[in-house]
């Protein structure tokens, strides 16, 4: 009886040093890949555009945006950028929002589109929450920027 517990014994041992405790360290020690960012660049508006462009990580250089896309316009007299950025809900779309709302300079407040307006690097920044999108008008004053935010929007829909 004293072999038959001493066998026991000896098999739950080797069997508890041959779990997968290597593997759980390696499965975390590797990044999960990121999410492909969604090509939006049908839903840019074509007017002035210049160039359109999927970004992989940081969009404009800002650290609270994942990916997304950019598009380049130039009217003659004024150079400005639109983007947006695909999230998984509208819920993902108004955190990151009010994310970006915490880097700008002098954020108002813009009911009727339900974003804000105010300053990112010195330069005029209009962004705003539309479904699962989170998408602006960078370079144009307000007056300017948000007609085409609202022909931006009207895409997004």
């Amino acid at each position: 009886m004293r072999r038959l517990g001493l066998a026991v014994f000896t098999v739950a041992l080797l069997l508890a040093g041959c779990g997968s405790g290597s593997d759980k360290k390696a499965a975390v020690a590797e990044p999960s890949p990121a999410a492909p960012v969604k090509d939006n660049r049908i839903l840019l508006l074509a007017e002035n555009e210049k160039a359109a462009m999927l970004v992989q990580n940081h969009l404009l250089g800002k650290k609270v945006f994942p990916g997304g896309t950019l598009g380049e316009y130039d009217d003659g007299d004024r150079k400005y950028q639109l983007f947006i950025i695909s999230t998984a809900s509208p819920q993902d779309a108004a955190i990151l929002l009010l994310d970006t709302k915490a880097t700008l300079g002098d954020p108002q407040y813009l009911a009727h589109m339900g974003g804000y307006f105010g300053t990112d690097a010195g330069k005029p920044f209009y962004v705003f929450a539309d479904k699962q999108y989170l998408a602006g008008v960078v370079g144009l004053e307000e007056d300017l920027a948000d007609p085409i935010a609202r022909q931006l929007a009207a895409r997004l829909r």
